[in-house]
């Protein structure tokens, strides 16, 4: 790849986008579109994966993620996100939201890969 091509350091614009199509796909709760913004080798973590998944708050790999999800939104059939705030570094987007469910607010770190997929992700809730 043209180091010309590349998307890091990462811009508003793709940053702003992104978050907004996560939000749209976690609101339509289609799991398939959901899964779509991680790669295959995704870790996820997570203080709600310690509650949910009785183990270390890590969720490693798509096919784990996807079971992760799926338990999540069988849970929460209402859930919804608002967006509140985008932030982005050279290879990272914070995503920060409100969900319904608890009215809590949730910051989600996401390190993107070249293809613009997420590869890791730290979950932080204010309660």
């Amino acid at each position: 790849m043209d180091l010309n091509d590349s998307i890091f350091p990462l811009q508003a614009g793709f940053a702003r986008a992104f978050a907004e199509e996560w939000i749209a796909a976690w609101n339509s709760h289609d799991l398939e579109l959901i899964l779509t913004h991680y790669e295959e080798d995704v870790e996820l973590r997570s203080p709600v994966a310690v509650k949910l998944l009785q183990g270390d708050g890590r969720v490693r790999g798509k096919a784990a993620l996807r079971e992760y999800f799926e338990l999540g939104l069988k849970a929460y059939p209402h859930l919804r996100f608002e967006l509140v705030e985008t932030l982005w570094g050279i290879e990272t987007i914070v995503i920060s939201y409100v969900n319904n469910v608890r009215g809590s607010k949730t910051a989600e770190v996401m390190l993107i890969s070249e293809a613009g997929k997420i590869r890791g992700v730290w979950a932080n809730y204010d309660q």
